[in-house]
């Protein structure tokens, strides 16, 4: 998985440079700038990796190419954030006035 690094659309070519490699993947839908992309087939329940980092569990498998966000992803970093709106981001258990 990798983190964007620009707004990208559905179709866009990415390039992720590793050590000592490069490889490119479509994306298969829009990517905002800062969030994820899934670069292999990620099982439901499996970790999601980070900078070789466990971040959390797949909560629906996800093809290379598609956004890794709150709607397929539960955070192993901070739990609450599986209460988090998975379009907007907000808190479900906050309520503002």
């Amino acid at each position: 998985m990798a983190s964007m690094l620009c707004n990208i659309g559905a179709g866009d070519e990415v390039t992720v440079q590793g050590p000592g490699s490069i490889r490119r993947l479509a994306a298969r839908e829009a990517i905002r700038f800062g969030h994820k992309i899934a670069l292999e087939h990620i099982l439901k329940g499996n970790p999601i990796v980070k900078y070789g980092v466990p971040i959390g569990f797949a909560t629906a498998s996800a093809q290379p190419g598609e956004w890794i966000h709150l709607h397929n992803c539960r955070s192993k970093v901070n739990e609450r954030s599986s209460g988090f709106d998975p379009t907007t981001g907000d808190a479900r258990d906050t309520t503002y006035v």
